[in-house]
């Protein structure tokens, strides 16, 4: 099967029903997006598949085929991706880190979608789990890129 990630094309040997996690992390050495609960529950795993949030853990392969798939590896490549990175970093969002790809990936998608998100979109679309409690300045990272036309992010 033939998996387009970061946008480069990628042929894998799995089973169509494989979770693309396992794909991603097993197969193509990518470990920067993270399993959680397995569950599609703690947003750790989370990706974009055609510019939306998807939980990885357990989104089968096949329901991926012909998508463009991005991983935390290449959000930086885009423009609001770079700028949430550069927002995390300003806020000092990450303590242990380990949620924070899943993080990056919701908030991405959220102002690629909203560029101005209300403080009720922001809490709609950043639902990921946190075990540290990084909430306040996620919403604050987020908030600070809100209404920034993409051309300044």
């Amino acid at each position: 099967m033939q998996l387009r990630i970061n946008d480069e094309v990628y042929e894998v040997e799995a089973d169509p029903d494989t979770p693309l996690l396992w794909v991603i992390r097993d197969e193509l050495g990518m470990t920067g997006t993270k399993y959680g609960c397995g569950l599609a529950q703690c947003g750790v795993c989370s990706v974009l598949v055609n510019g939306k949030v998807v939980r990885s853990c357990v989104t089968p392969l096949d329901s991926v085929a012909g998508q463009t798939v991005t991983t935390i590896e290449a959000i930086e490549q885009d423009p609001v991706g770079k700028a949430v990175v550069a927002a995390w970093v300003d806020h000092q969002v990450p303590q242990c880190g380990y949620c924070q790809s899943g993080q990056v990936m919701a908030a991405t998608a959220l102002l690629k979608q909203t560029a101005n998100p209300t403080d009720d979109d922001i809490a709609a679309a950043m639902v990921n789990l946190c075990r540290c409690g990084t909430y306040n300045s996620i919403k604050a990272a987020v908030r600070d890129l809100a209404g920034r036309k993409e051309s300044s992010l």
